[in-house]
């Protein structure tokens, strides 16, 4: 029982809610990019909270059912085929063995999730399936997924149809507003050059991925070179040397020496994972209460 992997993906990997209470030893908390989509796949299914899927970067992900399953399918708006018939995404389908699934042409936003009903049944490593690449651990061999893998799953024999009701589905537009939670290090940065920096419009660079979002814009000052290394958080913006804001991201490193102006909301973050290259940012300032106001009232939707 199992769903075997049929072409070769860009860059998919099996992560869940991340890796935690490890960083002390220098391993990184990993991770879905966008739990809002990883969330809702799973409460589609029934899953729990904390089950694994598969994230798929730029789509091209097809893949064949050994045995009957259920799946759904969220984030990044696509084409998805199931036997050549184009499906929509957002809701559950259920499978049968035999069945192939397609995850074609992306149409918005960056990531696609294609949860499976109970999960893969793979062990978790510290504590969590997550992959992290760059440390080889969790998901299969702690490596991306490719061609011929074989994942093992349930057979599934009762289904239910669900799908999202529209006015729950994200809209992923090419700018975004990210609300920033000022670090206790702003003061090493002027009244000027934090105006300047509530003010700007950055642009993404290529220099995205897991680990972190380097953006490109006005230089912001800091009237130190850098600090002590020390832990970095979900969301933290680095501004180095250069002065060019880098956002950390769910596969960062846990120590950095960089001062910090700030950290996006987590929330916010998880938007951020579906945007792009050459797409602009700007930031807004929200307090720390506020802040854990949004966070909480995000999970409670969940409950």
């Amino acid at each position: 029982m199992s769903i075997k992997i049929l072409n070769s993906p860009m860059f998919a990997t099996i992560q869940d809610k991340g890796r935690f209470g490890f960083s002390n030893i220098g391993v990184t908390t990993s991770g879905v990019m966008d739990e809002y989509a990883y969330l809702m796949a799973n409460q589609l299914l029934e899953n729990k909270k904390d089950e694994n899927i598969i994230e798929v970067y730029y789509s091209n992900f097809n893949f064949i059912v050994n045995c009957n399953t259920q799946i759904a399918i969220t984030g990044a708006y696509c084409e998805v085929y199931i036997n050549k018939e184009l499906k929509p995404t957002w809701q559950t389908y259920s499978l049968k063995k035999g069945d192939i699934v397609e995850v074609s042409k992306l149409l918005s936003g960056s990531i696609v999730y294609i949860a499976i009903k109970n999960g893969i049944k793979i062990p978790k490593e510290f504590g969590s399936y997550s992959t992290s690449i760059k440390e080889n651990i969790g998901g299969v061999n702690g490596r991306l997924l490719k061609k011929g893998d074989i994942l093992p799953i349930e057979n599934i024999t009762s289904f239910s149809k669900r799908k999202i009701n529209s006015k729950y589905l994200p809209l992923y537009e090419d700018e975004l507003e990210l609300r920033v939670i000022l670090s206790y290090q702003e003061k090493y940065f002027s009244k000027e050059q934090k105006d300047k920096f509530f003010s700007s419009i950055y642009t993404i660079s290529n220099e995205f991925n897991r680990m972190a979002c380097k953006l490109k814009g006005e230089k912001i000052d800091c009237t130190i070179d850098g600090i002590i290394s020390e832990a970095i958080s979900y969301g933290s913006i680095q501004i180095p040397k250069d002065g060019q804001p880098i956002i950390l991201l769910k596969e960062r490193q846990t120590i950095g020496g960089y001062p910090k102006i700030g950290a996006v909301l987590s929330i916010d973050c998880f938007k951020l994972a579906q945007l792009r290259p050459n797409m602009k940012v700007k930031f807004k300032q929200i307090s720390l209460e506020k802040a854990q106001k949004k966070l909480k009232e995000f999970y409670n939707s969940f409950n």
